[in-house]
């Protein structure tokens, strides 16, 4: 994780080509597996929501607010995201192809500097995304064809 505390940029390297990552990362019942159940579309423009377990001592409600800003096609997703209250960030997973495999980084971009709640929330979601994230996505690919 860098010093910079409006964003998480993190990189996670999967022995699998592009095309099927970029299947776990934009599929919806397979982003459902490892992010959050969703009713996502690969389409800008398309909003959308994720849902989890409410956090009420945060002011969270377990419910994502998305809406897809970019698309290129197996290089780059882009979308927003909030909690409609205080977040309101974008995260971005691209891809680059490293050898056999693929290299995605993500950037998680938005926090606020100043609110020690985003500072947790970014804390919290730096190292979830690593443990977490990265490492669903890795069996994931594993178990796909």
């Amino acid at each position: 994780m860098t010093d910079d505390l409006t964003a998480l940029h993190l990189d996670h390297f999967y022995p699998h080509p592009p095309a099927k990552v970029w299947r776990v990362l934009t599929e919806p019942e397979l982003m459902a597996r490892w992010l959050m159940p969703n009713d996502f579309k690969l389409e800008v423009g398309h909003a959308f929501t994720f849902t989890t377990d409410p956090l009420p001592r945060f002011g969270f409600d377990g419910v994502v607010h998305c809406r897809v800003l970019e698309i290129e096609h197996q290089k780059l997703l882009k979308i927003s995201w909030t909690d409609r209250k205080t977040a309101d960030w974008t995260v971005s997973w691209r891809l680059e192809g490293e050898g056999r495999g693929t290299r995605v980084f993500l950037d998680h971009e938005g926090f606020d500097p100043d609110d020690p709640i985003q500072q947790h929330s970014r804390r919290v979601m730096g190292g979830g995304w690593r443990s977490r994230h990265f490492a669903a996505i890795e069996r994931l690919l594993a178990e796909l064809p």
